[in-house]
């Protein structure tokens, strides 16, 4: 399921893959189920908004679109349709795991012991209440760092010309890379590893977290298929852990 620490780490395409099988295996699919719901309600009724008032949105989007470029309208239109849903996507994805954090994190704990022949801790609710100010705080952390990057992005998008073409690409590449660290980082925030100190590992393999986030990105803007992403992301990610990161960063506890 997990290749053993002694080999080499596979792809960000691997990982990811792994999740959809990983979020069957027995004695985890009951701590996917809370993660799920989260997202089911979250994401269905915010992709639900955005469908009845994406056609009005575009047409004014396009409406400030250069006269020189006009003559680009048939790829400036699908441009603009997936910038609206990568932002739109990742808004709501970070909402999402903001109010999923605690049952994301115990799903990751959960599966880590699990991949790694580990007793499973035995996490009751009280746990999970004390453990609650500390998630908090490290999701505050992630939104600290990610805020002002995204700000200056999004700004990007009113420059003419720019904003209908590059862009889009751009925000891609910065989405991808914020969700390999959101979803990386529940099983290094289980071992208490500070979140400079993860942002530093996740670096060492940036290709392979980018290809992992770059498919989580890709499938946040799908419908139905985004509605489960987020479980699939975690254990995903915690698989990656397991190979990639345990054995050097793990606090025992």
């Amino acid at each position: 399921m997990v290749a053993p620490n002694n080999i080499p780490p596979r792809s960000g395409f691997y990982y990811f893959s792994q999740g959809w099988s990983l979020i069957k295996k027995p004695g985890i699919r009951r701590f996917v189920v809370l993660p799920l719901l989260v997202n089911i309600l979250l994401m269905g009724g915010a992709f639900w908004w955005l469908f009845t008032r994406m056609e009005s949105w575009i047409a004014r989007l396009m409406a400030i679109t250069p006269d020189w470029l006009q003559w680009l309208s048939y790829l400036i239109w699908p441009l603009a349709v997936v910038s609206l849903l990568l932002v739109f996507g990742y808004f709501f994805s970070t909402l999402a795991n903001w109010i999923a954090a605690p049952f994301n994190g115990l799903l990751a704990e959960q599966l880590e012991a699990r991949l790694t022949g580990a007793a499973p801790p035995d996490t009751g609710v009280v746990d999970l209440i004390k453990d609650l100010p500390r998630i908090l705080k490290r999701e505050w952390q992630k939104l600290a760092w990610y805020l002002p990057r995204a700000l200056v992005l999004l700004a990007l998008f009113f420059i003419p010309g720019f904003g209908q073409t590059a862009a889009p690409v751009v925000w891609f590449l910065f989405s991808a890379w914020m969700l390999a660290i959101q979803y990386c980082d529940y099983p290094f925030d289980n071992h208490k590893v500070p979140f400079t100190e993860m942002r530093v590992a996740l670096r060492e393999r940036k290709f392979i977290n980018m290809q992992f986030g770059a498919l989580t990105s890709l499938f946040t803007m799908i419908p139905i298929l985004n509605l489960v992403i987020m479980p699939v992301a975690v254990c995903g990610a915690t698989a990656m852990w397991v190979d990639c990161y345990r054995n050097q960063h793990a606090r025992w506890r």
